[in-house]
């Protein structure tokens, strides 16, 4: 084993990207327990690693104390000061970069994020399976001399629900599935009408959890509560931690290509995300998910698709594209999928 013993972890968002990594941690840890990792990230995201022994998360401020360069350059003396002996580098982003300035003397890996291959992909040039995010992190690290196997994934167990949050699972006689049917973007959403469709079957032999936040998305999610008995919405009524506590007890995840399906995959839970403009061989596909449990848009008629990485940039025509996967092909994966 390489000498150095504390790997200094930058990773500042998204929530999705942030998910993808706690994992790989976990595999690095398991497969080098002598070694120290701090992880620099924002304060919310603390509970994703909470249950991984030997792994510290420092808050970056980047919006109030830590803004900025000087900002920056503040938070570096800090960082500083806990002796860590490399850099892990997973975000590679401009902050992150004028941070490893201030580094002098360090060894500094950071991701490649595979720029001109996901180009091809959503020019159209080579529509082919790019590297998984996970596989680009677990990257960083062998270049640091940790190589990993992330084959054999190791997965946090369930967490004890409290009284309160066993109110949120309707029959526990049932499987539940939790559903979070929004994104940041439009051109990654199920139509709402077709998503209320698949929730009203699922809802007659399931335990349903609504997943989403704004206080838009929560006044969506709590009339559809309303409209179904085996459904309860968990928007703007848990703490974050408490929400991933949920989520560790569900039976599937059905998500768009968005933050909760990583979530849901940090437990092992088994995931079924819902492609619009984005498309699995971007590599986002939730962790250790099989190819069965992604359902892609019709590129037959929407031949563009992957128009963009993050699913921002769209062709007029293609905002509901993810409404060519029917219902019934939603409702019949996840009875597919879900434990019997």
């Amino acid at each position: 084993m390489p000498n150095q013993k504390h790997i200094l972890v930058l990773r500042f968002s998204a929530m999705g990207d942030v998910a993808m990594a706690a994992p790989v941690i976990q595999a690095l840890i398991n497969q080098y327990p002598d070694l120290k990792i701090t992880i620099v990230t924002r304060t919310f995201f603390k509970p994703m690693f909470s249950d991984i022994k030997n792994v510290a998360v420092y808050a970056a401020d980047l919006k109030g104390e830590h803004k900025g360069i000087l900002g920056l350059y503040k938070l570096s003396k800090e960082l500083k000061a806990l002796n860590f002996d490399v850099v892990a580098d997973l975000h590679n982003v401009l902050r992150s970069k004028i941070l490893k300035f201030f580094f002098t003397g360090k060894k500094v890996i950071q991701i490649d994020k595979g720029r001109d291959a996901k180009k091809a992909l959503i020019s159209g040039k080579e529509f082919k399976q790019l590297k998984t995010t996970q596989k680009r992190y677990a990257d960083v690290f062998e270049s640091l001399g940790f190589p990993l196997d992330l084959s054999q994934p190791i997965y946090p167990n369930k967490v004890d629900l409290s009284k309160y949050l066993k109110t949120f699972i309707t029959d526990s006689s049932k499987k539940t599935i939790g559903i979070a049917p929004f994104a940041a973007h439009q051109g990654k959403m199920y139509p709402l009408a077709q998503m209320k469709d698949v929730i009203k079957h699922l809802s007659k032999e399931y335990n349903i959890i609504l997943f989403g936040g704004g206080k838009e998305e929560t006044a969506i999610l709590n009339k559809i509560e309303k409209e179904h008995q085996t459904v309860v919405s968990a928007a703007g009524k848990l703490s974050f931690e408490d929400e991933l506590s949920l989520i560790s007890n569900l039976d599937v995840m059905l998500s768009m290509d968005s933050g909760n399906g990583h979530l849901a995959a940090m437990y092992g839970v088994k995931v079924i995300t819902i492609w619009g403009v984005t498309h699995p061989f971007a590599g986002f596909v939730p962790y250790n998910q099989s190819d069965e449990h992604q359902l892609t848009a019709n590129r037959d008629k929407y031949p563009l698709i992957p128009t963009s990485i993050y699913g921002n940039k769209y062709p007029e025509g293609y905002d509901n594209a993810a409404g060519s996967i029917s219902a019934d092909e939603v409702v019949e994966k996840v009875k597919f999928v879900i434990p019997k």
